[in-house]
C-alpha cells in the first residue's frame, strides 16, 4: 500500500501508462458494431452502383413531357416496366421519341430515358399505379403496355439517383479509428465488406464485495443492503464500449474473493472491483488479489492508494494473472464507485479500445446555488450537477454524500472544485465534466 498521497492525474497516468489497445482482429460485420477500425476502408464501387429511380413512376425523355400540363398533358406509350432488381428493359431495348417506361423505386434507369416522372404526376397509365400495372402486365404478358399522360414537365435528372452520387471508387469510405455504429456498418456493406479489421471491445468484469451484500429481488434482513454498484458499473463499461460482465456479490473473504476473481479471468480485458479497499479492509483484499493467477509471474499485483479526492479517496490499481489483466479497484460506497469509474476505469476502456480521446467531454459553467458550496483543502471534490447548456449553467444536485444513489440518477454532470478550492460562491466560473 502506498502512504503518499496521490493526485488525481497520477493515478490517472499510472494508470493509463500500463495499459495497451488490444490486438486487431478481423470481425464479421454483425459482430463489429462498436468496435474501432484500425486501418482505412476504400470503396471500390460506385454507390449508387447505377442511376436508378428515387420514385415510383415512369421514365421518359425530357423533350417528351416539355410544357405538359393538367389541361394539355403528354401522351406516352407505355413500352414495358422496369423493376427493382432487372437489368431495365433488356438488351436492345432503350426509350424512344414519345415513349416512357413504368419504372419502380430502386430499379436501374432503362436506356434512352432522361428522367423520372412520379407516378402522382400522371393519370397512373389507365388509373394504375406502377405496381399495379407491372403486377398485371407479368399475369398477362402479352397484353399492350398501353399509354400514360404526364401532368407535369421535369429536368434531366429528375428524380434519378446517380451512379457514384454517394462515393466512388477509390474514396475513403472509413478512416482508421472510427467507431463502427449502425450507419458505418450500412456502408460497409452497402460497398461490399463482408468483414473488417478492427480493436475488439474490451471484455470487463465487475466483481462486488461486501458480506452485507443482497441481489436486487432477494429479501433483506437485518444490517444488509442491496447490490447497486455491480449493476450501475456493468451498465456504465457497456455504456463506454465494453462487453460487460456482471459477477453477483462476493462476501468479505479472501479465499472467496480470490476464487471469483480467477475464474473470471478468462473472459476479461479488465477486472472492476467495488468494496474493500478502505482502512480496515486492506488485508483481505490484498491477501486475495496478491494470489491471483501465476505467484511466479512478474510485474504483477496490486497497488493500494489514497488519493487527494472526494468522492472516491481509496483506489487500488495493478494486473492480476499469468496475463497482467487490468484490475482497478474502486471504493464500495456508489457514488465513490461510479465517480470513480468515470475519472479512471472508463479512460482504460477507451484506451484498450485504441481510441484517441478516451475522456468525457468538460465544459466551463457558471455555478447556479442558492449557497456557497464547501470543498476541503487539498483534495478535489467531484460534485453531482446539471448542466443546462443553452444558459451555460451548472446546478449542484443532492449534498455531498456518496451514499446518495437517488442525487446521482438525476445528475447529468459532474461539478469539479480543485484542491485549492474551499469555497465556491453562486455565479464562479467551474469546471463541469458531461456525463451524457
Amino acid at each position: 500500500m502506498s502512504s503518499t498521497m496521490w493526485s488525481v492525474e497520477e493515478h490517472l497516468k499510472d494508470i493509463l501508462d500500463a495499459v495497451r489497445p488490444l490486438e486487431p482482429i478481423e470481425l464479421q460485420l454483425h459482430d463489429a458494431q462498436g468496435c474501432v477500425l484500425v486501418e482505412d476502408v476504400m470503396v471500390e464501387i460506385a454507390l449508387p452502383p447505377f442511376d436508378n429511380s428515387s420514385m415510383d413512376g415512369y421514365a421518359v425523355r425530357v423533350a417528351d413531357v416539355e410544357g405538359a400540363d393538367e389541361e394539355f398533358p403528354a401522351v406516352l406509350t407505355v413500352i414495358g416496366d422496369v423493376a427493382a432488381g432487372s437489368d431495365g428493359l433488356g438488351e436492345g431495348r432503350a426509350v424512344g421519341p414519345g415513349e416512357a417506361a413504368r419504372i419502380m423505386t430502386g430499379a436501374p434507369l432503362p436506356a434512352g430515358a432522361e428522367a423520372v416522372v412520379p407516378v402522382e404526376w400522371t393519370d397512373g397509365g389507365a388509373g394504375e399505379g406502377p405496381a399495379a400495372a407491372m403486377r398485371a402486365h407479368s399475369e398477362a404478358p402479352e397484353a399492350s403496355g398501353g399509354e400514360v399522360r404526364v401532368h407535369r414537365p421535369v429536368e434531366a435528372g429528375a428524380h434519378v439517383r446517380v451512379r457514384g452520387s454517394d462515393v466512388k471508387p477509390g474514396d475513403l469510405a472509413l478512416g482508421a479509428g472510427a467507431v463502427l455504429g449502425p450507419p458505418q456498418i450500412g456502408l460497409l456493406a452497402a460497398i461490399g465488406r463482408s468483414t473488417v479489421k478492427v480493436r475488439p471491445r474490451p471484455r470487463v468484469v465487475v466483481v462486488s464485495t461486501g458480506s452485507e451484500l443482497v441481489q436486487p429481488g432477494e429479501e433483506l434482513t437485518g444490517g444488509r443492503i442491496y447490490d447497486s454498484n455491480s449493476f450501475a458499473l456493468t451498465a456504465a463499461a457497456k455504456d463506454a464500449g465494453a462487453l460487460a460482465y456482471r459477477v453477483g456479490a462476493v462476501t468479505d473473504d479472501a479465499e472467496t474473493l480470490r476464487a471469483t476473481i480467477e475464474d473470471q479471468l478468462i473472459r476479461a480485458d479488465i477486472v472492476v472491483t467495488t468494496g474493500g479497499v478502505s482502512v480496515g479492509a486492506y488485508d483481505v483484499v490484498k491477501e486475495a488479489l496478491a494470489s491471483v493467477g501465476d505467484e511466479d509471474e512478474e510485474g504483477g499485483g496490486i497497488d493500494f492508494r489514497t488519493l487527494a479526492m472526494q468522492p472516491g479517496k481509496p483506489q487500488g490499481f495493478g494486473s492480476i494473472g499469468p496475463e497482467h489483466t487490468p484490475l482497478l479497484a474502486l471504493p464500495g460506497n456508489p457514488v465513490s464507485a461510479y465517480v470513480s469509474f468515470e475519472l479512471f476505469v472508463r479512460p482504460v476502456i477507451r484506451a484498450l479500445m485504441g481510441l484517441s480521446e478516451v475522456h468525457r467531454p468538460t465544459v466551463r459553467a457558471e455555478l447556479k446555488s442558492e449557497k456557497a458550496l464547501t470543498s476541503p483543502s487539498g483534495k478535489r471534490q467531484f460534485l453531482r450537477g446539471t448542466y443546462d447548456a443553452e444558459s451555460g449553467t451548472v446546478t449542484p444536485v443532492g449534498g455531498s454524500g456518496s451514499h446518495l444513489v437517488a442525487a446521482l440518477a438525476r445528475a447529468d454532470a459532474l461539478i469539479v472544485l480543485p484542491e485549492d478550492v474551499t469555497s465556491a460562491e453562486p455565479g464562479t466560473d467551474t469546471e463541469v465534466i458531461l456525463l451524457r
